[in-house]
C-alpha cells in the first residue's frame, strides 16, 4: 500500500509546493508535476483493484456438514460447559467434517457471516467449532471433552481484534491467490495475474509473522487448557493416532473400492468403530482399547447420529473421489450388510469381464510382441481409442519394458511345431467338462532351442484359442479324451469348455504362455482403466456442482471446488502390473465362488475378501504375482487345487 501511494504522496507535495510559493512553477518543476501524476493515477488503480479483489474475494472454508443446535443439544451442551469453564467465548456454531482433525474456524467474512444490522455494522461473532466426524463414534464423551479444551480455548485470542483482523487480512490474500489462479477469459485473466502476484508477494511477507502469531495463540490456548481434564487429554490423543490408522484404511481399503463402482458407504463413521476393533483384536498393542466400547459413545450426543453419519459419509466420497453432491441412479448409498453382494462381488465380475475383453482384443501379433522394438510396441499395440487418448501414466514405460527385454532371443514356445505322440504326452492328460484336469508344466513353457524364432504360424496358434470344428495345426496330433499344450491341439472337451463361456484356465494358459505377454496386457488394462476414469470424472462434474454443495448446506469458498474434485486423493494411479494383479485376482475369486462354494466378504482392514468355509483365505497374493511378475502358473494352479477351485469350468461374469 505505501508503495501504491508513494507517487500520489510525491505528486500532492508538488502541487503543495507551487500554491504556497515554496517550489517554482515551470521549467522541470512542471515535468516532475505532470510525471508524478502520471505514476500516481495507474499506481492509484491498480492498488484498488487489488483492494477490492482481497474485499471481495470469499476465503475457502472447510467442506463440513453444519450441525443445528437442534440436532445436537448434548453436544452444544457440552462445549458451551467446556467454554465456561475455560473462561472463553463459546463458538458460534459446530460442523462436522470427514477427517480426523478438530479446529476452530472463522465464518465472518460478509458472503458467510451474519447479515448487519440497522447501522451498518455486524455483530461480532466466535468461530465455528469444526469437529472430525470419526472422533464422535470412537471416542467416550469425556475423551471427546478432553480433546476439544485446548480448540476451544482458542476462541478467547480468536476474539481479539488486532488477531482478528491479522487473520481476516491473511485469509483475503489466500482467497486473491485463488481466484487469481481459476480465472477465465483473456479480460480476466491478466489483471487478475497482477492481483494474484501482489497477493503472493505480500503472503510471503508476512508469512513469518503469522507464524509467529498462530504459535503464540496455541500457546495460549494450550496453557489455559492444562487444568480442565489434563491427565485424560493424555488418552485421548492415543486415540486420535488410533482413529486415524482406521479410517485411512477404512477408506482406502473399504471405501474406495465401492466409492469406484459407482456406490457410497453410508455409514462410514459407524465402520470406523468396527475396523478399529478390528484392529485392536489383531495388534496387541491396542489391547484394551476395545474395552472402551463399553462407556457411552460421542455420537449419543447426537439426537440422529444415522442422518449425520450419511451426511458426512457423502462429503467423505465428494472429497476423496470426486464424486457427485447427491445421491442419484448411478451414485446410491450401500450398507454395509450389502457390501460383501454390492460392491465385492460386483467389482471383481466386473474386473474379470474387463480382463477377458482385453485378452480376447489381442491380436495374434501382439503376443509375439517381444520381437518388436519398443518404438513399434508402443505405437501398434493399443486400440485405436487408446491411440486417440494415449495410455495411463506409467504404462508407457512398462510397455516397453517389457517389449524391450528379450528382444531378438528365444522367446516362445515349441509348441506350434512339436509333432505326433510326443506333443500330447508332453502337454499331459486333460479331461473333458467336468472331471479334474492336469496342471503340469507342459511344453508350452519350454523355450525354443537358442538361436530360434517363433515361426509366424506358431505366434498365432499360440495367440488365438482354437474355436470348435477348427482343424489343428498342421504336424499335430490330437487323441481322443486328451488335450495338448496351447497351440498344438485341443481335445473336443476342452472346446467344448472354450465355446461354452469365459474360464480361468484360458486365462491362466494365455498368461503363462509368455512371460513377456503380461507387460502388453497391463500396458492395455492401464490404457482402459484410465480411459473409464476419465469418463466416469467427466460424468461426476456434470452431475456434481458447487451449487448443489450449497443447496447442501457445504460452502467452499472461492476457488476450492472450482480447481477440481477430488481435493485429497486417497491413491496414486495404479501402475500397470499392479492392475493386472488385481483384475487376475477378480478373476480367481470369480471361480472360487462359482465352483467352490466360496464367498465374497468384508475384511474392515483390507476390504474385499474371500470367504471359504467362512474363513478369510488371504493368501492368495503371492501365487497371482507370481504367474504376473514371473510367468509362472504353478504356485497358482496348486492354490487352486487345495482350494478346490476348478478352472475349466465357465465363470459368470456380468
Amino acid at each position: 500500500m505505501a508503495v501504491a501511494l508513494l507517487p500520489a504522496a510525491v505528486a500532492v507535495v508538488l502541487y503543495t509546493g507551487r500554491a504556497t510559493g515554496h517550489l517554482g512553477a515551470g521549467g522541470g518543476w512542471d515535468t516532475a508535476r505532470w510525471a508524478a501524476v502520471g505514476l500516481a493515477v495507474p499506481a492509484l488503480l491498480l492498488a484498488a483493484l487489488v483492494a477490492a479483489v482481497i474485499a471481495r474475494a470469499r476465503p475457502a472454508l472447510s467442506p463440513s456438514v453444519p450441525v443445528s443446535e437442534e440436532s445436537a443439544p448434548d453436544l452444544y451442551r457440552l462445549v458451551r460447559d467446556l467454554a465456561e469453564r475455560l473462561e472463553v467465548p463459546a463458538p458460534s456454531a459446530i460442523a462436522l467434517t470427514p477427517d480426523c482433525d478438530s479446529w476452530l474456524e472463522d465464518r465472518t467474512h460478509r458472503a458467510t457471516g451474519p447479515p448487519r444490522r440497522t447501522d451498518g455494522r455486524r455483530e461480532p461473532q466466535a468461530p465455528v467449532l469444526v469437529i472430525g466426524s470419526p472422533f464422535l463414534w470412537w471416542m467416550r464423551v469425556a475423551e471427546l471433552r478432553a480433546l476439544l479444551a485446548p480448540v476451544v480455548a482458542g476462541t478467547g485470542p480468536s476474539a481479539h481484534p488486532d488477531i482478528a483482523a491479522a487473520r481476516r487480512f491473511i485469509r483475503g490474500l489466500d482467497a486473491a491467490v485463488a481466484v487469481s489462479s481459476c480465472a477465465k477469459g483473456p479480460l480476466r485473466r491478466l489483471p487478475l495475474r497482477f492481483v494474484g502476484k501482489v497477493a503472493r508477494l505480500l503472503l510471503r511477507s508476512c508469512r513469518d509473522h503469522a507464524m509467529i502469531m498462530e504459535r503464540g495463540v496455541a500457546a495460549a490456548a494450550s496453557e489455559r487448557a492444562q487444568g480442565v481434564d489434563y491427565g485424560l487429554r493424555i488418552v485421548a490423543q492415543e486415540q486420535v493416532g488410533l482413529a486415524y490408522a482406521g479410517w485411512d484404511r477404512l477408506l482406502t481399503r473399504v471405501a474406495l473400492p465401492a466409492w469406484r463402482m459407482g456406490r457410497w458407504p453410508s455409514r462410514l463413521d459407524a465402520g470406523v468403530v468396527s475396523a478399529l476393533t478390528e484392529l485392536s483384536r489383531r495388534d496387541r498393542l491396542a489391547e484394551g482399547f476395545a474395552s472402551r466400547l463399553g462407556e457411552r459413545p460421542a455420537c449419543d450426543l447426537l439426537e440422529e447420529p444415522g442422518a449425520i453419519d450419511r451426511a458426512a459419509s457423502l462429503l467423505a466420497a465428494r472429497l476423496f473421489h470426486g464424486g457427485p453432491a447427491e445421491p442419484g441412479p448411478d451414485w446410491s448409498p450401500v450398507g454395509w450388510q450389502q457390501y460383501p453382494e454390492e460392491v465385492v462381488d460386483r467389482k471383481w465380475r466386473l474386473e474379470a469381464a474387463r480382463l477377458h475383453r482385453v485378452l480376447d482384443a489381442l491380436p495374434a501379433a501382439d503376443l509375439s510382441a517381444a520381437d518388436l522394438p519398443a518404438a513399434d510396441l508402443s505405437a501398434a499395440d493399443l486400440p485405436a481409442a487408446d491411440q486417440a487418448t494415449g495410455p495411463a501414466p506409467g504404462t508407457a514405460a512398462v510397455t516397453a519394458a517389457g517389449t524391450a527385454s528379450g528382444t531378438g532371443t528365444a522367446a516362445g514356445t515349441a509348441a506350434g511345431t512339436a509333432s505326433g505322440p510326443a506333443a500330447a504326452s508332453a502337454a499331459g492328460t486333460a479331461a473333458v467338462a467336468g472331471t479334474a484336469r492336469s496342471y503340469a508344466r507342459t511344453a508350452a513353457r519350454t523355450a525354443a532351442a537358442p538361436g530360434t524364432h517363433r515361426t509366424a504360424d506358431a505366434a498365432l496358434t499360440d495367440a488365438t484359442p482354437l474355436a470348435a470344428g477348427a482343424p489343428s495345426a498342421p504336424g499335430t496330433s490330437s487323441a481322443p479324451g486328451t488335450s495338448s499344450a496351447p497351440g498344438t491341439s485341443s481335445a473336443p472337451g476342452d472346446l467344448a469348455a472354450v465355446a461354452s463361456g469365459p474360464t480361468l484356465a484360458w486365462v491362466i494358459d494365455r498368461l503363462a504362455r509368455d512371460n513377456r505377454a503380461g507387460d502388453l496386457v497391463a500396458a492395455r488394462l492401464g490404457a482402459e482403466v484410465a480411459r473409464e476414469e476419465r469418463e466416469e470424472a467427466a460424468r461426476q462434474a456434470a452431475r456434481g456442482t458447487v451449487a448443489q454443495d450449497a443447496a447442501a448446506g457445504v460452502a467452499w469458498g472461492d476457488g476450492l471446488a472450482e480447481s477440481g474434485l477430488p481435493l485429497f486423493p486417497l491413491q496414486p494411479p495404479r501402475t500397470g502390473r499392479e492392475l493386472l494383479a488385481d483384475h487376475l485376482t477378480a478373476m480367481v475369486c470369480c471361480a472360487a465362488v462359482d465352483t467352490a462354494g466360496a464367498a465374497p466378504g468384508l475384511d474392515w482392514l483390507d476390504g474385499p475378501a474371500l470367504l471359504v468355509d467362512g474363513a478369510r483365505r488371504a493368501d492368495l497374493g503371492v501365487p497371482v504375482l507370481s504367474l504376473v511378475d514371473d510367468g509362472d502358473a504353478e504356485p497358482l494352479r496348486g492354490w487352486l487345487t487345495t482350494v478346490g477351485v476348478r478352472p475349466e469350468k465357465p465363470v459368470r461374469l456380468v
